[in-house]
């Protein structure tokens, strides 16, 4: 694992000087003198994301209001060969919204309205600085909500769930932000205006939905977006079920897929986890397990009740302890709120810890854990799990003091342990997070020389200059062969007439 907070992670993109008042002058003409922020105390708090490892300050940071200023603030950028970097609310966990330090960062918190809500057509149109939370607030009164929930939904923008791709407790069922958009609108680097999707279930042509979708703003920034809705279920309950064994469950949640069963949640946390959770939230966590699952079923009262029967059965076959089934929306709600603030919750318990987010194959989930202990004591560290079981996608809380460079230095190894654990057992490096800088690194061993070329082709089709995020996301061959996982095959370095050094 590199030394992230050490390595120049710009080094590879750098641009030509560009004079600053003469920029601070064109961005005021193109949206407001307000809207462009300059002076350092301005610029201090976007130092950073939720990834706090790494901070820059940027050169510059413009919040429009609306979409014509976007547009007008992309074409100066664009003509004085400035890069770009789009930010919402500033909580995504893989350092993303990180600025350039020679470059502008692109506040979208002021496009912040809902547009409309179509009950008939079960779709609400956005703007991408609204909070997750808030479109099925409103959307409620219909009977209606928008289904991706990540742990953040209080606080986390909608655009930003679409540069990430974002998940959720209950996307088992119900999916990732990607199964619930219909249609974008996007900012091209040349001020272009394009219309992704349609208000149709389907389009014509090259699924350029969900290419955007995921793309942590390296090809187009987002103005608007047109999501699914999902009708309110008329109830749902949870299962609350112990386990003495994490290996029991870790089988659990294997077992209740293989029947053939989809919760609309499946989630899981170590005992470490829970405790430190029920010191936080007083969820009503059995503090002697070893492991908890939390099962939801939702849809009329005669679903739910064929459904948690059934699910009982399976957990009660596959080891629990003990199962307690919710009695009251108060109650599960309340489950639901301890496995929500296991973030929180650790940072209660430890100066620092950084979230990971690796996906496994279900079936390897108990390998996982169990290695995870062995990583604990190979870096002296503590690490508390929380994860959508169901969807394999793993959360693992590493605690260290961040004040310590070498215990720092330790986290991120550790980090770096898991994920590439995760693509040795067939997984993935992110499940929902995205890359930005934190796995960067990673994405050397999960794609070969030849793949992350074709990445780049795809972002200089989008944008040839690369100035929207650069530096994040796709590692160059440069990067990989510098941190030691360049591939060579037959003793022939790939791509020979790419510069590296």
């Amino acid at each position: 694992m590199s030394d992230l907070h050490e390595h120049n992670l710009y080094a590879e993109y750098q641009f030509d000087p560009v004079d600053r008042d003469a920029l601070i002058a064109a961005l005021q003409k193109a949206t407001s003198v307000e809207a462009v922020l300059h002076t350092p105390e301005q610029l201090k708090p976007y130092e950073c994301d939720g990834f706090t490892l790494i901070r820059n300050l940027p050169l510059l940071v413009v919040m429009p209001a609306n979409e014509e200023q976007v547009v007008q603030a992309i074409k100066v950028c664009a003509a004085m060969g400035v890069p770009i970097v789009a930010r919402g609310a500033g909580t995504g966990l893989s350092g993303g919204a990180m600025p350039h330090p020679q470059g502008v960062l692109l506040s979208l918190a002021k496009l912040n309205k809902i547009l409309k809500i179509d009950p008939y057509a079960r779709t609400a149109i956005v703007q991408p600085g609204v909070r997750n939370l808030k479109i099925s607030q409103d959307a409620a009164q219909y009977g209606l909500y928008y289904a991706p929930d990540p742990s953040s939904q209080i606080a986390c923008s909608i655009g930003g769930n679409v540069a990430e791709n974002a998940g959720g407790v209950h996307c088992l069922k119900y999916g990732l932000t990607i199964h619930n958009l219909l249609k974008l609108r996007v900012v091209t680097i040349d001020g272009d205006i394009l219309e992704i999707g349609s208000h149709a279930l389907d389009v014509p042509g090259f699924d350029l939905l969900s290419l955007m979708t995921g793309s942590e703003g390296m090809l187009a920034v987002v103005t608007e977006v047109t999501v699914k809705l999902t009708p309110t279920p008329q109830l749902a309950q949870c299962i609350l079920a112990s386990f003495d064994d994490v290996s029991k469950a870790c089988d659990a949640v294997a077992n209740v897929i293989a029947a053939g069963i989809i919760p609309a949640g499946l989630e899981m946390m170590d005992q470490p986890a829970t405790v430190a959770v029920e010191a936080f939230v007083k969820a009503g966590y059995p503090l002697d397990a070893a492991a908890i699952l939390l099962c939801e079923s939702d849809g009329t009262p005669e679903e739910v009740a064929a459904e948690v029967a059934r699910m009982k059965a399976v957990l009660t076959e596959s080891g629990a302890t003990e199962i307690r089934v919710s009695q009251s929306e108060e109650e599960r709600a309340l489950f639901w709120a301890g496995r929500k603030s296991a973030f929180p919750a650790a940072g209660r318990i430890s100066p620092d810890y950084i979230c990971m987010d690796g996906t496994i194959p279900r079936k390897r989930l108990s390998e996982m854990l169990v290695t995870m202990k062995d990583l604990e004591v190979k870096h002296n560290l503590r690490c508390l799990n929380v994860f959508h079981a169901g969807d394999g996608n793993l959360h693992p809380l590493i605690l260290f003091d961040g004040s310590i460079p070498e215990e720092k230095d330790r986290a991120m190894a550790f980090g770096g342990d898991i994920l590439e654990l995760s693509v040795k057992l067939g997984g993935s490096i992110t499940g929902e997070h995205g890359v930005g800088v934190e796995k960067i690194d990673q994405m050397c061993v999960q794609f070969s020389d030849q793949e992350r070329t074709r990445f780049f082709d795809v972002k200089a089709a989008f944008d040839p200059n690369g100035l929207l995020n650069p530096g994040k996301h796709i590692p160059t061959l440069n990067r990989c062969a510098e941190m030691g996982f360049m591939h060579v095959h037959h003793g022939e370095v790939p791509f020979p007439d790419i510069p590296r050094f």
